[in-house]
C-alpha cells in the first residue's frame, strides 16, 4: 500500500508538479494570490475528506485577510434509532477537532501543515459485534499554486498520513495515506470552480471524482457547492446568516477487531440535509449550529459477516472555528 501511494505521488511531482511550482515561484503570478478577494475565495475551496467538511460556509462579515492558524472543532449527536431488517438500535455521536498551521515558503508558496483527531461513539443493542468507538489521527500537508501560466487557475495537492482505528493506541495496519490534487479556476469574483481527483489507499473506493464550484451573485448569498459539505449561505447582517447544507461521509473506514478478528475493516456510511445558523463573534470566531435528518446510514464490515442498517433520524451539530 505505501509503495503504491508513493509511487503516485513521485510520479506525480516529479513529472507535472514540481515544474509547475518552478514556473510559479519564478513569476509574478502569486501577486494575484496576495489580493484580499483572491485569498478569501481560494480559502473557501476545500473539499477533501472527513474532516474538511468542517468548513463553516462563507460569510462576508469576517474580514477577508489571511490567517497563519486555525482551530476547527465539530460536535454531531444523532439520537439512538432503530436498526433495519433486525432488532435493536443503534446510537452515533462524532466529534473531531484540528489545527492547521500556514507558512509562506520562499516568502511566496502556502504550505498549510495540520494535525487532528476524529472520535465516533457507538451505542450499540443489536446482534452484530461492533466496536463501543472508531477513532482516528490525522495529519495534513497542503500547498497551493499557480498553474503554470494559466490566468486564474490555481493547482491545489494534498496528502493527508491518518490513522483509523478503533482504539488510541493506533496500529500501523490502520495506516493511511489518502491524497488530492485538483484545478482552481476563477475566471471572476462571482465564479469558481473546481476540478481533480482523490485518491483512497486501500479504501473500498480508491480513486473518487473532485468536482464542484462557488457562486456568489451577491454579498449576502453564496454556493459553495464542493466536496464534501456543500452549502449554501445568506447573511442576514454582518454577523449573522443562515444556511442550509447537505453532504455524507467519504473515508469513514476503520481496521478494528471484531472477537478472534483483527484488521477488520469497518466502514460508517451515511448522508444528511439540514438547515442553521452562523454567527461570527468577531473576525476570529466563528460559530454554528445546525439540524435535519441523517439517512441512508449503515455500518458494514468489509468481509460481509455484519452489516447494521440503520434507521433515519435528526440530528444536531454544532462548530466553531477560531482564527489568529
Amino acid at each position: 500500500m505505501l509503495r503504491k501511494t508513493f509511487t503516485i505521488l513521485g510520479k506525480v511531482w516529479g513529472l507535472f508538479l514540481l515544474p509547475a511550482v518552478a514556473l510559479a515561484l519564478e513569476g509574478d503570478a502569486y501577486q494575484d494570490m496576495r489580493t484580499k478577494s483572491m485569498v478569501s475565495a481560494l480559502a473557501q475551496v476545500q473539499p477533501g475528506y472527513e474532516f474538511q467538511s468542517k468548513n463553516l460556509p462563507a460569510a462576508s462579515s469576517i474580514e477577508e485577510q489571511e490567517f497563519t492558524q486555525e482551530s476547527d472543532s465539530y460536535f454531531k449527536y444523532t439520537p439512538v434509532a432503530d436498526a433495519k431488517e433486525m432488532s435493536g438500535k443503534i446510537g452515533i455521536m462524532k466529534a473531531a477537532s484540528e489545527y492547521k498551521y500556514t507558512y509562506k515558503l520562499f516568502g511566496k508558496l502556502p504550505i498549510k501543515f495540520s494535525v487532528g483527531q476524529k472520535y465516533i461513539g457507538i451505542d450499540n443493542s443489536t446482534e452484530v459485534m461492533l466496536p463501543a468507538h472508531l477513532v482516528a489521527v490525522t495529519t495534513d500537508i497542503e500547498t497551493t499554486f499557480p498553474f503554470f501560466t494559466a490566468n486564474n487557475t490555481y493547482l491545489r495537492i494534498g496528502v493527508s498520513p491518518s490513522f483509523y482505528g478503533d482504539d488510541w493506541s493506533l496500529p500501523s495496519s490502520g495506516f493511511r495515506i489518502p491524497i488530492r490534487t485538483y484545478l482552481i479556476y476563477m475566471p471572476n469574483e462571482q465564479w469558481t470552480y473546481i476540478f481533480g481527483v482523490a485518491v483512497y489507499s486501500d479504501f473500498e473506493k480508491e480513486v473518487l471524482p473532485v468536482l464542484g464550484f462557488i457562486y456568489k451573485p451577491n454579498d449576502k448569498l453564496t454556493f459553495n457547492i464542493v466536496p464534501i459539505r456543500p452549502n449554501i449561505n445568506y447573511a442576514i447582517n454582518k454577523k449573522l446568516s443562515i444556511f442550509g447544507e447537505f453532504g455524507g461521509a467519504i473515508d469513514n473506514e476503520f481496521e478494528v477487531s471484531k472477537g478472534n478478528l483483527k484488521n477488520t475493516i469497518l466502514r460508517y456510511k451515511g448522508n444528511y440535509v439540514g438547515t442553521g445558523l452562523q454567527y461570527d463573534c468577531n473576525r476570529y470566531i466563528r460559530t454554528s449550529i445546525s439540524t435535519g435528518l441523517a439517512f441512508n446510514r449503515l455500518l458494514k464490515y468489509e468481509d460481509e459477516i455484519g452489516k447494521v442498517k440503520i434507521d433515519n433520524t435528526v440530528y444536531l451539530e454544532f462548530r466553531a472555528q477560531i482564527r489568529i
